[in-house]
């Protein structure tokens, strides 16, 4: 059985707030840690079934790239519902939700620096 390590280094202010978010892989080609401004990371707890996360984000993570963050997250998600699945439906659901999401984002942007 081969085994992969992933490994997340995350450096703190004196407020416990995230300032770096680092991560490497033994399989990656990468030879030094990818840095990150956010990272979502999700276990299925089967014998409890519960989802466990890990949401962190970095002091400087812009608004819009949150925003760009989570659309592109929720498309990936629905990608990876659809394989597991085949409810081609649901994932078509699943994307418009989440361009909705994006668009209503988009707009309050529009507005906001009207203002």
């Amino acid at each position: 059985m081969n085994k992969s390590t992933i490994t997340i280094e995350v450096a703190t202010d004196e407020n416990k707030i995230p300032d770096t978010i680092t991560w490497s892989a033994t399989d990656s080609s990468a030879e030094n840690g990818q840095k990150a401004k956010a990272m979502m990371i999700s276990f299925w707890d089967g014998a409890e079934k519960a989802a466990l996360r890990i949401d962190l984000w970095t002091k400087d993570m812009m608004v819009d790239e949150m925003a760009d963050f989570f659309y592109q997250t929720l498309m990936t998600m629905a990608d990876t519902y659809g394989r597991a699945t085949k409810y081609q439906e649901d994932v078509a659901e699943m994307k418009d939700f989440a361009k909705t999401f994006y668009e209503k984002f988009r707009a309050k942007q529009l507005k906001e620096n009207k203002a």
